[in-house]
């Protein structure tokens, strides 16, 4: 109707002339507003088909590079981590079926219909994926402590580490406890020990009063779950010993016998132990610890500070074994070897020897593999070197995206719990990431310039080329890793850059060539003054860390929307694993993806946060955190100041009484009707005259705090005083594991019973009342299992943790 009204409004003459009256005026040739939509609508659908023709161009010389290829694992970690993140387990069947037809469909689509064939193939992976994920669940059937004990355990080291306080941390594979008998034991405990003349040897037998807990679940909901890692790591329970543990002597015999592969990992491990003390011995303190740390990655012997300082400056990665470490140690051998092997023209001439020299450096990347502990970082760069190396002898290039697709699938497939990991998700991505930029440096265009060419210039040149690396690779490590970093750990690093320039010289040039020549040395006694040349290196970097780490710059982000991960780890993926103009879709996703998340409003930090053992409770402010502890547990409380970025806490104000806790501190007893009310008279008062958002408490007693809002919480570390606290507060903590789970005033109340089955909780006051968040809304998967345990029932209850109450009744 709008196209007809245009047309009787037209003016005359300006319309298509006759030929008869000769050629039109120039008004009338203008095209109308009619035309001009029209000619609007069609080239429309022309350029849409040209982006499409072009975009299936590009799919098409992805296709031919093989570059779909390089998602394989991309898809297998996908089912994994749809797997492990499923709120129930997936069942065999369905999987397998989903296999099996994805992969037949494939074989009958054949090479005709490249598109179908590769989303079968993706299909496939994905289950593939998820099959694995349940392989290694079944594999692993850790059993885990199901709350926490003090019994006197006996069992066989298979582990041990030192700390900076002089403290050993072994790991005892359990053969027995005692007063009281535990009945479901853990086959494997993580377990401290303070006051020993001397650490216990690979293979003793000891046994001490210890207290043993499960290991945590997140600190927050939807943070790391560190029952995941144990549970696929093996261990079962975390303590530590009251004073110091005995060895006991047994004869031979079943208990003390272990299988070859068992004895091998022990000869293994204790061979790792011996190489750290030695290193100690010659290097005290930090110096010592970081040594050790770059051969045996047994980092806990590096003090606290020093370790913040390597974090704060960007620095922690050198610690931690990687590609770096594998990379210069693998690269020195080789080049050491080869010139070695160049200075007998005989055998260089007879010889490949470069196939030899690495042939060398594959066997001691293999022995820095096999001392280094097998974490998930070394095992990466083992398999990535071994790769490169392999790749000499068969005159294949080193370097490539298959490279690290292959190790990749190798990892996956072996441990794909480690796809949800920091380590494997940062070292990937840095990994790419270097990757896809030398292959772009090695395809530009090289313009040739004769300055470069000058002798004076020559050794400018060099330089400039050396630290201009460190520049690209340390940018390039820097910015592929953010994402993860603010993802797990909720901070991010400023001042990264300048301290990988400062630093990176001194590990290539003096630290690892130092550290390999007193590696080879060692057996022979003759590593001492190697050892010293590292050392003062390694003082240097410490030195750097340290200088770098007080100006700042650990900039916190708190916790990034789950939406926002999954876009900007795809974006970066696809930006990373295409080569045509297709890769910058992934730019797109992200740029758009960080737009939405700078211009929507963050989600509304929560009123109060829980611990899971209940013992302690935070308030959240926009100035600062008030917990009910003086000194609050630095594994959780720092995990929260991160998630939450409130760096400051304010400690809670002690009072003197008038109440005490009961004589002897006995959880059993109770107040008197006279003590019930003057506790909650002082509970009253407190709360009504304190400040606001900051507990009140009484030592061993209780704590009280009102709210912002004007609602009252009240933490009790003493079960005599529930019903005071039910009176007093709306919401009610205690970490005693009461068999109810209500108070009879009407408060909400949260037990040690309740707390370990949800795991820890946010609490947030809305309209419509309180809003509760917790770590678990079931506990089918096997790392949650032990929580369901009763053992006064001694069997598991099938129900979730929203249809926990009245317990023991």
């Amino acid at each position: 109707m709008q196209e007809l009204t245009t047309v009787e409004l037209r003016p005359q003459g300006v319309g298509l002339a006759d030929p008869a009256e000769g050629p039109a005026p120039a008004a009338a040739m203008r095209p109308s507003r009619t035309q001009s939509a029209m000619s609007v609508r069609h080239r429309l659908p022309a350029a849409m088909g040209q982006s499409l023709r072009a975009g299936g161009r590009m799919l098409s010389e992805e296709f031919d590079h093989g570059r779909l290829l390089l998602f394989s694992p991309v898809f297998l970690g996908a089912g994994a981590a749809f797997w492990f993140l499923a709120a129930t387990d997936v069942p065999l069947v369905p999987s397998l079926l989903c296999l099996s037809v994805s992969m037949l469909a494939g074989l009958v689509a054949g090479r005709s219909r490249p598109a179908l064939r590769a989303t079968l193939l993706a299909l496939s992976l994905v289950a593939c994926g998820m099959l694995c994920a349940q392989f290694e669940s079944w594999r692993a059937s850790t059993v885990i402590l199901d709350s926490s004990v003090t019994t006197t355990v006996t069992g066989r080291v298979e582990r041990r580490e030192g700390d900076d306080r002089g403290r050993w941390r072994y790991i005892l594979a359990v053969t027995g406890t005692e007063a009281p008998e535990v009945k479901r034991p853990p086959r494997r405990i993580t377990v401290i020990a303070r006051g020993a003349d001397a650490p216990f040897e690979i293979g003793d037998i000891i046994t001490g009063r210890a207290r043993l807990t499960p290991p945590a679940g997140p600190a927050l909901p939807g943070l790391n779950d560190f029952s995941f890692g144990a549970y696929f790591d093996g261990i079962g329970a975390n303590g530590f010993f009251y004073g110091a543990p005995e060895k006991v002597d047994l004869p031979a015999g079943p208990q003390a016998a272990t299988s070859t592969p068992e004895a091998l990992l022990e000869w293994l491990y204790r061979l790792r132990s011996g190489i750290g003390d030695r290193i100690r011995s010659i290097l005290p303190g930090d110096t010592g610890a970081f040594a050790a740390a770059l051969v045996t990655d047994e980092r806990r012997a590096i003090s606290k500070e020093t370790t913040e300082a390597l974090r704060q400056s960007g620095l922690a990665h050198i610690v931690a074994i990687s590609g770096l470490n594998m990379a210069l140690s693998a690269g020195i051998f080789f080049v050491g070897f080869r010139m070695l092997l160049s200075l007998f023209p005989g055998v260089a001439q007879a010889y490949p020897t470069k196939k030899i020299a690495a042939a060398g450096a594959l066997i001691a990347v293999t022995a820095y593999f096999l001392i280094s502990g097998f974490g998930v970082s070394a095992e990466r760069a083992f398999i990535m070197m071994a790769i490169m190396l392999i790749a000499v002898f068969f005159d294949r290039p080193s370097i490539s995206l298959r490279n690290v697709v292959l190790s990749a699938l190798v990892i996956i497939t072996i441990s794909p719990s480690e796809v949800l990991g920091p380590s494997f998700q940062m070292s990937f991505a840095a990994t790419l990431a270097l990757v896809s930029g030398y292959q772009l440096w090695k395809d530009r265009r090289v313009r040739e310039s004769p300055l470069p060419k000058l002798p004076f210039l020559r050794p400018v040149a060099a330089v400039a080329g050396f630290f201009g690396g460190i520049f690209l690779t340390s940018l390039i490590g820097g910015f592929s890793t953010a994402l993860f970093s603010i993802e797990h750990f909720h901070r991010l690093t400023a001042y990264g850059l300048p301290a990988n320039l400062a630093t990176m010289p001194i590990i290539s040039f003096i630290v690892m060539p130092a550290g390999l020549l007193a590696m080879l040395l060692m057996p022979f006694g003759l590593d001492a003054p190697l050892w010293t040349v590292v050392g003062f290196g390694l003082d240097l970097v410490i030195a750097v860390a340290k200088t770098v780490s007080g100006w700042g710059g650990d900039i916190g982000f708190g916790r990034l929307p789950g939406w926002y991960f999954i876009m900007a780890v795809a974006g970066f993926l696809l930006l990373m694993l295409l080569r045509t103009r297709l890769r910058h879709a992934g730019t797109s996703i992200l740029a758009v993806a960080t737009l939405i998340l700078l211009t929507l409003p963050g989600s509304r930090p929560p009123d109060l946060v829980i611990s899971e053992d209940g013992g302690l409770v935070a308030l959240v402010a926009s100035t600062a955190m008030a917990s009910n502890r003086e000194n609050p547990p630095d594994f959780i409380f720092d995990q929260w100041q991160r998630a939450l970025v409130s760096p400051t806490h304010q400690p809670p104000k002690m009072l003197d009484g008038p109440a005490i806790p009961p004589q002897g501190e006995d959880r059993r007893l109770r107040l008197s009707g006279d003590q019930q009310n003057e506790a909650r008279t002082a509970m009253v008062a407190a709360a009504a005259g304190g400040e606001a958002n900051r507990f009140s408490c009484v030592k061993k007693a209780w704590c009280i705090a009102r709210l912002g809002n004007g609602h009252v919480v009240a933490v009790i570390d003493n079960a005599a005083y529930l019903g005071p606290a039910c009176d007093a507060g709306e919401i009610v903590v205690t970490a005693v594991r009461l068999r109810f789970d209500r108070c009879r005033s009407g408060a909400t109340l949260f037990t040690g019973e309740t707390l370990r089955r949800t795991g820890s909780i946010e609490l947030r006051f809305v309209q419509t009342g309180l809003e509760i968040a917790t770590a678990f809304d079931a506990w089918s998967r096997p790392w949650m299992r032990h929580r369901a345990y009763d053992w006064r029932k001694g069997g598991f209850a099938e129900s979730g943790p929203s249809a926990v109450s009245d317990n023991g009744e």
